[in-house]
C-alpha cells in the first residue's frame, strides 16, 4: 500500500472518529430533547461516513477489492438517518402538545 493511500486512510478514520466524538459530546451535554437529537444524528452520519469510505478504500488500494458492503451500509444510513430522527421529533413533540392540552 501506498504512504498517500494510509495517510487519506488515517486522514478519514480520524475525521470520522472526530465527528463521532462531537456528536456523542452533544447527545451527554446539549439540554433539551430535540437538540440532543440534532448532534448526534447530524455528526455520527457523516462520522460513519468518514470510517466507512476508510475502510472501502483500504479495501480498494490494500487488496484490490471492491466492497459493496460498506457502500450499501453508508446508503441505508444516509437514507434511515434522517428519517428516524424526524419521526422521533415528531414523537417529542406530539408528546409535549398532548401534556399541555
Amino acid at each position: 500500500m501506498s504512504i498517500v493511500g494510509e495517510i487519506i486512510i488515517s486522514a478519514l478514520l480520524l475525521v470520522g472518529a472526530g465527528f463521532m466524538l462531537v456528536g456523542s459530546l452533544g447527545l451527554a451535554r446539549l439540554a433539551d430533547p430535540l437538540q440532543r437529537l440534532h448532534g448526534p444524528t447530524k455528526a455520527t452520519t457523516v462520522g460513519i461516513g468518514a470510517i466507512l469510505m476508510a475502510s472501502m478504500l483500504y479495501q480498494f488500494v490494500g487488496h484490490d477489492k471492491i466492497s459493496f458492503h460498506e457502500f450499501l451500509i453508508a446508503l441505508f444510513l444516509f437514507i434511515t438517518a434522517p428519517i428516524s430522527a424526524h419521526l422521533l421529533a415528531k414523537a417529542y413533540l406530539h408528546m409535549n402538545r398532548t401534556d399541555r392540552e
